[in-house]
């Protein structure tokens, strides 16, 4: 199980992740943040990109700010970070 930090900017204008070189994921949705849409779009997104199913991956801290904690179970942190950067 991995647990990330990432920091979620809603109302982008495409969908994408990315890594900085001091080690933090920012991810962009183009849905707006209201009733948990940009939670789900934030889930599909790294769930896709990591090739998981969508019931592996988890918001566990930060359910309403930008700075979320991603749980993803059946990968491990170095794997799910090697995955996202290519």
């Amino acid at each position: 199980m991995a647990d990330l930090q990432v920091r979620v900017v809603p109302r982008a204008k495409r969908n994408a992740i990315e890594l900085d070189e001091d080690g933090g994921i920012k991810v962009r949705v183009t849905v707006v943040p209201e009733r948990g849409k940009a939670n789900a779009a934030v889930i599909a997104l790294i769930a896709k990109a990591l090739g998981v199913p969508k019931r592996n991956v988890e918001v566990v801290r930060g359910h309403t700010s930008r700075d979320k904690t991603i749980s993803i179970d059946g990968v491990t942190r170095d794997e799910a970070l090697r995955r996202l950067a290519g």
